[in-house]
């Protein structure tokens, strides 16, 4: 086989991947399972894909559809062939306004799509928690609903049309035919025609249909996913003379993968939804009184009525980029019913909202009704997407399991229908998270459970079965939007009874004669408890590690926190930062869902003393930019950067250092000593010759431009020119520091900020510190970095507060000591480490807090009207807030400031200047920063207060950027 699969990936102009690497890349999705595929192909074009289905066919094997890999069933996982779509079937093909529809093909995101409809005031409705990176083929795949189903739908509801490929390599598309087209393809000799032969006689006994009607979910359930929708199909024409005309789209969305190969999709859009709406936060105290508050909601007609619970309430407050979203809460509620209401103008909303809040305080119902509008509306809906990465982050082995994750039933049905379900629970002491759709009749309900342990894994099965017979008493769906994949399929007889069953393997034979298409799902499933990705008494090594894991109880659980749900793979359309080597490649490698699953994999089985000596993790982790997006973006708060450091750090150990490396991390030594002589320093990177030398030894790329030096250092400006400053006995005082990248190359904007502050009352003090240790860490050197902190600790230590704080000019030198520190330092200081980052400021949040205390005045500043756009710092973005970067620079009270809305600037410390990663770093810069600095007018101010982010902005556009110290230091009246 190994043999046939190489000849196979000379044939495909795409790539085929045998690599043991990507293979376990592959191996799992967002489910609990994992299994090692065969190989992992990437396919450019259609040929491609008709190529693999007649490999399929010739060698018995299977082929894997996949797009984001965010299937929570198991779908997307097998021993087959795994063919990702999503790097090169991602067009948008054709939008006809006149008609309403578009024209995609699979590997489409979600988000972006409406992005490209609304200039044509179209969209496309059904809205998943994950659409920024949920792929519209597997959307259809899984017949994808989302918060918006009451008012929207399924994906089946949208789906018009698909093109593809049958099992046997035939191109095919299926949409709405007439009686007359229905008839004429029973007669046609392929096996497009044996299929529409073979379904109709599988439907046309009325005796079929009437089994189908009796046994399968409420037609009342909107969300209903179990099995094959022959139940749809049997209510339209020509079994039914009054039902729709005949399409097979409503038997392929919700398929998963199982009976074609999808290339093209043709859906149909709406007009844009209504722009007034408010969302009424419902605090109540349980979750049964919120499902009781749900059904007078929907008596509004909601647009959504979703649902969140205390145990994800409680992981928000965990959460760096979540805290920001739960202004809204008061106290601690049982539970949150969001109730998400429209209406034509703003006077019609408000008697909406009244008229809910006082029908559900005369029903007793509820203890606080916050109502919601505009900006606040994406904050909560952000907050409640979070809510499956949230689960992840409870420290230890049990975490909240998708083992019967989406049940649905009718929505009238759902306060008793949870009320048994707990119970069921409660006989087993397991708890559980309740969260999403309630408006639509399903709650995500996430036990709690160890996989690593034999109770754990019983209790998975257990579990199943008791909820399968319960979902079966309320004649619900086992399923209601994430599909049965080989998570629910061993349980679909029990939901739809043995003939029925039978009919649904009949269909799938009809279509498949072979089984290539995603085999072991929805029907003839292994066992609902085979090939999970964590099994009983797995090795659970002890890692001696340089920084401190405690909190996530070590650093193999620090990696497996990732769930696999994909939130690295957004686009860069979609804001944020993390994943911008992904952006950049629309590589799953170049993820940090892809870095933790090598982790993870790597830690747990290797046999070697150093478990980090692995070139599987080395290549995985090549393009981590170190940007801290994952920090605060992933939900849950996989801090990949500092696993990266580790991880380099001992490899290194087993290796040894190159030596550009080394140079790099050495940076605050290498420039110490190159102070000294500033003339030579320029002088390397000025004579073409022996730039060219100094880069190729440094491993710095031939085109990237270097830093000039200046003739005196910011620290040696301000011991010789301290005594001048005016402000020296002012009451407002801070402590400057005096970090090694302004320090020694943006010495300028370091005396600019000491010349500021002087002007604006402020008594700059200097303290004994050594550098910050962020190169270092950067480049793996975390044993030198963990005793710079140690020193750094003891230097400040009793010397700062939060009144007195230190403040960073550079903010990935001033945010090491508030985020890294804390782990990094030795255990007995970590006490003295979290005190002194307590009392840690960039630049922009002390300016921004004196704004607001009224220590600072506009009144010092020019009044002349200036447009500003400013690129954050990826750390300040993941540690602090670029909210605090725009008020710094709103002080002057006619500056309009613009945030880029771009992630990483790809420069990322010396990443962007390392010759392997030039092309990268420069990709990375063009997705958002670089276009829009260029389409600035010439007279907009562009600002970043990191070095690197300004330099990148100069090589990627020859534009010079300004530190937030030089935009208001201009701006002084004096000035």
């Amino acid at each position: 086989m190994k043999n046939a699969l190489v000849d196979l990936g000379k044939r495909l102009k795409g790539e085929l991947f045998l690599d043991d690497t990507l293979r376990t890349l592959y191996a799992t999705d967002a489910s609990a399972y994992r299994e090692l595929p065969l190989a992992v192909a990437m396919p450019r074009d259609k040929d491609d894909i008709r190529i693999l289905i007649q490999f399929a066919n010739e060698h018995q094997t299977s082929l894997i559809p996949r797009t984001a890999g965010t299937s929570l069933a198991g779908q997307v996982v097998g021993a087959g062939i795994v063919v990702d779509v999503s790097k090169y079937f991602h067009e948008v093909l054709e939008v006809n306004q006149d008609q309403n529809w578009v024209k995609v093909q699979p590997g489409v995101i979600r988000d972006d799509l409406n992005r490209h409809l609304k200039p044509f005031g179209m969209f496309y409705g059904p809205e998943t928690s994950t659409a920024n990176r949920a792929m519209i083929g597997g959307m259809v795949g899984n017949n994808s609903c989302g918060s918006n189903s009451i008012v929207y739908g399924s994906a089946r509801e949208h789906l018009l049309e698909v093109t593809g490929f049958l099992s046997d390599g035939s191109e095919v598309t299926f949409g709405e035919i007439d009686g007359a087209t229905f008839e004429s393809k029973l007669k046609e000799d392929s096996l497009e025609g044996s299929i529409y032969r073979r379904v109709n006689e599988l439907l046309q006994p009325a005796e079929v249909r009437e089994e189908i009607e009796r046994e399968f979910p409420k037609p009342s359930i909107p969300r209903r996913n179990t099995g094959y929708a022959v139940d749809l199909l049997a209510i339209n024409k020509p079994f039914d003379p009054k039902g729709q005309e005949f399409n097979f789209c409503k038997l392929i969305a919700g398929s998963e993968g199982t009976l074609m190969f999808i290339t093209e999709i043709k859906l149909n859009t709406l007009p844009l939804p209504p722009k007034d709406k408010a969302l009424v936060c419902i605090h109540c105290h349980d979750v049964h009184e919120s499902l009781l508050a749900n059904l007078i909601g929907i008596k509004y007609e909601p647009h959504a009525s979703e649902l969140i619970d205390d145990i994800i309430l409680e992981c928000t407050k965990e959460n760096i980029e979540q805290q920001k979203n739960r202004f809204f809460v008061q106290g601690d509620p049982g539970a949150i019913l969001v109730v998400e209401l429209v209406a034509e103008n703003d006077e019609l909303l408000n008697q909406k909202c009244d008229a809910m809040i006082a029908e559900l305080q005369k029903a007793g119902l509820g203890y606080h009704y916050p109502v919601l509008k505009g900006g606040d509306i994406g904050k909560i809906w952000n907050l409640r997407k979070a809510g499956l990465g949230l689960l992840a982050n409870i420290p230890g082995d049990a975490k909240a399991q998708p083992v019967i994750e989406d049940t649905a039933v009718d929505v009238q049905d759902l306060p008793e229908y949870i009320r048994e379900f707990n119970e069921t629970l409660k006989k087993y002491n397991l708890s559980c998270v309740h969260y999403a759709h309630a408006g639509s009749g399903e709650l995500h309900l996430r036990p709690v459970l160890n996989m690593k342990t034999d109770e754990g894994h019983r209790m998975f099965r257990v579990v199943a079965e008791e909820i399968s017979r319960l979902v079966k008493k309320y004649r619900g769906s086992l399923s209601g939007e994430h599909g049965d994949g080989r998570l629910r399929g061993e349980f679909l007889k029990e939901q739809i009874g043995e003939k029925n069953y039978e009919l649904v393997r009949e269909v799938k034979k009809a279509w498949d004669p072979n089984g290539i298409f995603n085999p072991g799902k929805i029907t003839d499933t292994a066992k609902m408890d085979e090939m999970l990705r964590y099994t009983p008494n797995q090795p659970d090594p002890e890692i001696k590690t340089y920084f401190n894991w405690e909190r996530s109880k070590g650093v193999l659980r620090a990696a497996e926190l990732c769930n696999g749900s994909g939130d690295c793979r957004k686009s860069e359309g979609s804001g944020g930062t993390m994943c911008p080597s992904y952006m950049a490649t629309r590589n799953e490698k170049d993820t940090t869902r892809a870095r933790a699953n090598i982790l993870r994999e790597v830690l747990t089985h290797s046999d070697k003393i150093n478990k980090f000596d692995s070139q599987e993790i080395k290549e995985v982790m090549d393009l981590c930019l170190s940007c801290k997006g994952c920090k605060s973006e992933c939900p849950s708060n996989v801090d990949m950067a500092r696993l990266k450091a580790e991880f380099e750090q001992q490899y290194y150990d087993a290796n040894g250092m190159p030596l550009a490396k080394r140079m790099m991390g050495e940076y605050a030594l290498n420039m110490k000593l190159a102070s000294w002589v500033p003339w030579a320093y320029n002088l390397m990177f000025k004579a073409p010759l022996i730039s060219a030398l100094s880069k190729s030894l440094m491993g710095v790329h031939k085109d990237r431009s270097m830093p000039p030096m200046p003739s005196v250092t910011m620290k040696s400006w301000y011991k010789k020119n301290k005594s001048k400053l005016k402000s020296q006995n002012s009451d407002k005082a801070f402590y400057l520091f005096f970090d090694e990248f302004t320090n020694y190359l943006d010495a300028q904007i370091g005396i600019t900020a000491i010349q500021l502050m002087d002007e604006l009352g402020y008594r700059v003090m200097e303290l004994e510190h050594d550098q910050s240790g962020r190169a270092l860490i950067s480049k793996g050197m975390v044993r030198k970095a963990k005793k710079i902190a140690n020193k750094n600790v003891l230097l400040l230590d009793g010397k700062l507060s939060t009144e007195t704080p230190l403040v960073g000019l550079e903010p990935s030198t001033i945010l090491t000591l508030r985020d890294e520190y804390p782990d990094l330092c030795d255990i007995e200081l970590k006490d003295k480490a979290m005190i002194i980052a307590d009392s840690c400021l960039t630049i922009e949040e002390f300016l921004a807090r004196e704004f607001r205390r009224g220590n600072i005045s506009r009144s010092s500043f020019s009044s002349e009207k200036r447009q500003l756009k400013v690129h954050g710092h990826c750390h300040q973005k993941a540690l602090s807030s670029v909210l605090t970067l725009k008020d710094a620079l709103s002080i002057p009270e006619n500056y309009e400031v613009e945030v880029i809305q771009s992630g990483c600037c790809g420069m990322a410390g010396s990443f962007g200047y390392e010759k392997d990663h030039f092309d990268t770093s420069m990709k990375v810069g063009e997705l958002v920063l670089f276009p829009t600095v260029r389409q600035a007018a010439a007279t907009t101010i562009i600002s970043a207060p990191g070095t690197s982010c300004r330099h990148q902005i100069k090589d990627g556009t020859g534009k010079l950027a300004l530190h937030p110290v030089e935009v208001l230091y201009q701006a002084l009246k004096a000035n």
